[in-house]
Protein backbone atom coordinates (compact mmCIF):
# COMPACT_ATOMS: atom_id res chain seq x y z
CA UNK A 1 0.00 0.00 0.00
CA UNK A 2 3.33 2.38 0.81
CA UNK A 3 4.07 1.89 -2.56
CA UNK A 4 1.34 2.27 -4.26
CA UNK A 5 0.31 5.49 -2.42
CA UNK A 6 2.71 7.29 -3.25
CA UNK A 7 1.74 10.11 -5.56
CA UNK A 8 2.06 13.68 -7.13
CA UNK A 9 0.17 16.19 -4.63
CA UNK A 10 0.08 18.92 -7.10
CA UNK A 11 -2.03 16.77 -9.59
CA UNK A 12 -5.39 17.04 -8.90
CA UNK A 13 -6.09 13.49 -10.88
CA UNK A 14 -3.59 12.34 -8.55
CA UNK A 15 -4.98 13.62 -5.67
CA UNK A 16 -8.43 12.19 -6.23
CA UNK A 17 -6.17 9.06 -6.99
CA UNK A 18 -4.97 8.38 -4.19
CA UNK A 19 -8.21 9.62 -1.81
CA UNK A 20 -9.98 6.91 -3.85
CA UNK A 21 -7.53 3.79 -3.46
CA UNK A 22 -7.50 5.31 0.58
CA UNK A 23 -10.81 5.70 0.76
CA UNK A 24 -11.49 1.66 -0.70
CA UNK A 25 -8.83 0.45 1.20
CA UNK A 26 -9.66 2.50 4.94
CA UNK A 27 -13.51 1.86 4.55
CA UNK A 28 -13.42 -1.55 2.69
CA UNK A 29 -15.73 -0.04 -0.26
CA UNK A 30 -17.34 -2.09 -2.96
CA UNK A 31 -16.07 -0.34 -6.85
CA UNK A 32 -20.03 0.46 -6.88
CA UNK A 33 -20.07 2.11 -3.82
CA UNK A 34 -17.27 4.46 -4.37
CA UNK A 35 -18.56 5.77 -7.35
CA UNK A 36 -21.79 6.23 -6.31
CA UNK A 37 -20.90 8.30 -3.61
CA UNK A 38 -21.98 11.91 -3.14
CA UNK A 39 -20.42 14.29 -1.66
CA UNK A 40 -22.92 14.79 0.64
CA UNK A 41 -22.16 11.41 1.55
CA UNK A 42 -19.27 12.07 3.39
CA UNK A 43 -19.38 13.84 6.80
CA UNK A 44 -14.93 14.38 7.02
CA UNK A 45 -16.07 16.15 10.57
CA UNK A 46 -17.61 13.24 12.10
CA UNK A 47 -15.77 10.58 9.98
CA UNK A 48 -18.18 8.57 8.26
CA UNK A 49 -19.84 7.90 4.75
CA UNK A 50 -23.28 7.34 4.08
CA UNK A 51 -23.02 4.04 1.61
CA UNK A 52 -25.42 2.19 -0.59
CA UNK A 53 -24.99 -1.16 -0.88
CA UNK A 54 -26.19 -4.25 -2.33
CA UNK A 55 -29.88 -4.28 -2.88
CA UNK A 56 -30.06 -0.11 -2.03
CA UNK A 57 -29.06 -1.31 1.39
CA UNK A 58 -28.12 2.20 3.35
CA UNK A 59 -24.75 1.86 5.75
CA UNK A 60 -22.79 4.21 7.72
CA UNK A 61 -19.30 3.25 7.04
CA UNK A 62 -16.39 4.81 9.38
CA UNK A 63 -13.40 6.65 7.84
CA UNK A 64 -9.84 7.91 9.35
CA UNK A 65 -6.73 8.39 9.47
CA UNK A 66 -4.93 8.21 5.97
CA UNK A 67 -8.31 8.02 3.87
CA UNK A 68 -9.92 11.05 5.98
CA UNK A 69 -6.76 13.37 5.00
CA UNK A 70 -6.44 12.32 1.30
CA UNK A 71 -10.79 13.20 1.09
CA UNK A 72 -10.07 16.13 2.37
CA UNK A 73 -7.65 16.45 0.28
CA UNK A 74 -9.59 15.69 -2.55
CA UNK A 75 -12.27 17.87 -1.58
CA UNK A 76 -10.14 21.48 -1.38
CA UNK A 77 -9.26 20.26 -5.13
CA UNK A 78 -12.16 19.16 -6.87
CA UNK A 79 -13.51 22.29 -7.97
CA UNK A 80 -10.37 22.80 -10.28
CA UNK A 81 -12.07 19.48 -12.11
CA UNK A 82 -15.62 20.56 -11.69
CA UNK A 83 -16.89 21.53 -15.13
CA UNK A 84 -20.87 22.74 -14.13
CA UNK A 85 -23.21 21.26 -11.76
CA UNK A 86 -22.02 17.68 -10.71
CA UNK A 87 -22.87 16.17 -6.61
CA UNK A 88 -20.60 12.52 -7.44
CA UNK A 89 -17.83 12.83 -4.68
CA UNK A 90 -15.01 11.13 -7.43
CA UNK A 91 -15.72 13.17 -10.74
CA UNK A 92 -13.44 12.86 -13.82
CA UNK A 93 -11.13 14.97 -15.67
CA UNK A 94 -14.40 15.77 -17.78
CA UNK A 95 -16.23 17.04 -14.68
CA UNK A 96 -18.85 14.24 -14.29
CA UNK A 97 -19.21 11.00 -12.18
CA UNK A 98 -15.98 9.09 -12.53
CA UNK A 99 -16.78 5.53 -14.25
CA UNK A 100 -16.13 2.21 -12.69
CA UNK A 101 -14.06 1.21 -15.58
CA UNK A 102 -12.20 5.02 -15.20
CA UNK A 103 -11.32 3.60 -11.58
CA UNK A 104 -10.21 0.16 -12.75
CA UNK A 105 -8.25 1.90 -15.33
CA UNK A 106 -6.21 4.13 -12.92
CA UNK A 107 -5.59 1.49 -10.08
CA UNK A 108 -3.61 -0.65 -12.56
CA UNK A 109 -2.27 2.09 -14.05
CA UNK A 110 -1.21 3.40 -10.47
CA UNK A 111 0.40 -0.45 -9.90
CA UNK A 112 2.19 -0.44 -13.09
CA UNK A 113 3.91 3.19 -12.20
CA UNK A 114 4.74 2.40 -9.11
CA UNK A 115 6.30 -1.19 -9.63
CA UNK A 116 3.56 -3.29 -7.52
CA UNK A 117 4.13 -6.79 -8.40
CA UNK A 118 0.84 -7.72 -8.45
CA UNK A 119 -2.00 -6.27 -10.71
CA UNK A 120 -3.78 -3.48 -8.54
CA UNK A 121 -7.67 -3.41 -8.91
CA UNK A 122 -10.55 -2.00 -6.26
CA UNK A 123 -11.22 -5.59 -5.17
CA UNK A 124 -7.88 -6.09 -3.91
CA UNK A 125 -8.28 -3.12 -2.05
CA UNK A 126 -11.36 -3.91 -0.26
CA UNK A 127 -10.13 -7.35 0.41
CA UNK A 128 -7.00 -6.30 1.69
CA UNK A 129 -9.20 -3.82 3.96
CA UNK A 130 -11.20 -7.20 5.02
CA UNK A 131 -8.04 -9.33 5.93
CA UNK A 132 -6.45 -6.67 7.52
CA UNK A 133 -9.28 -5.84 9.55
CA UNK A 134 -10.14 -9.76 10.56
CA UNK A 135 -6.78 -10.05 11.46
CA UNK A 136 -6.31 -6.96 13.66
CA UNK A 137 -9.53 -7.67 15.73
CA UNK A 138 -10.76 -10.87 15.49
CA UNK A 139 -14.16 -9.73 14.79
CA UNK A 140 -15.97 -11.26 12.21
CA UNK A 141 -19.31 -9.61 12.84
CA UNK A 142 -18.08 -6.55 12.84
CA UNK A 143 -15.98 -6.85 9.74
CA UNK A 144 -19.33 -8.39 8.04
CA UNK A 145 -21.39 -4.81 8.75
CA UNK A 146 -18.33 -3.02 7.77
CA UNK A 147 -18.49 -4.75 4.34
CA UNK A 148 -22.14 -4.81 4.33
CA UNK A 149 -22.42 -8.48 4.10
CA UNK A 150 -26.28 -9.41 4.69
CA UNK A 151 -24.52 -13.13 5.71
CA UNK A 152 -21.88 -14.48 7.61
CA UNK A 153 -20.83 -16.74 5.55
CA UNK A 154 -20.03 -14.16 2.80
CA UNK A 155 -17.86 -12.61 4.94
CA UNK A 156 -15.95 -15.79 6.08
CA UNK A 157 -15.37 -16.85 2.04
CA UNK A 158 -14.91 -13.34 1.43
CA UNK A 159 -11.80 -12.65 4.05
CA UNK A 160 -9.18 -15.56 4.88
CA UNK A 161 -6.37 -15.70 7.20
CA UNK A 162 -3.40 -17.45 6.40
CA UNK A 163 -2.12 -20.36 8.10
CA UNK A 164 0.57 -18.93 10.50
CA UNK A 165 -1.96 -16.36 11.92
CA UNK A 166 -4.67 -19.43 12.32
CA UNK A 167 -1.95 -21.98 14.15
CA UNK A 168 -0.89 -19.04 16.33
CA UNK A 169 -4.06 -18.75 17.54
CA UNK A 170 -4.82 -22.42 18.01
CA UNK A 171 -1.71 -22.45 20.14
CA UNK A 172 -2.51 -19.60 22.16
CA UNK A 173 -6.30 -21.03 22.76
CA UNK A 174 -5.91 -24.30 22.75
CA UNK A 175 -5.18 -26.48 26.35
CA UNK A 176 -3.62 -29.45 24.41
CA UNK A 177 -1.36 -27.39 21.92
CA UNK A 178 0.90 -25.90 24.61
CA UNK A 179 3.88 -27.22 25.05
CA UNK A 180 5.57 -28.31 28.37
CA UNK A 181 8.90 -27.48 28.76
CA UNK A 182 11.24 -29.98 30.99
CA UNK A 183 10.66 -28.12 34.39
CA UNK A 184 6.98 -27.74 33.63
CA UNK A 185 4.02 -30.60 34.46
CA UNK A 186 1.99 -31.51 31.49
CA UNK A 187 -1.29 -30.25 31.80
CA UNK A 188 -3.64 -32.42 33.08
CA UNK A 189 -7.16 -32.44 32.09
CA UNK A 190 -9.46 -35.23 32.68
Amino acid sequence: MHQLLEVDEDDPLSVRDRAMMELMYGAGLRLAELVDLNVRDVSVRKGDLRVIGKGEKERIVPFSGMAKTWVMNWLKVRNQLLKGPEDALFISKLGQRISHRSVQKRMAEWGQKQSVNSHINPHKLRHSFATHMLESSGDLRAVQELLGHADLSTTQIYTHLDFQHLAKVYDAAHPRARKSGPDKKPNSES
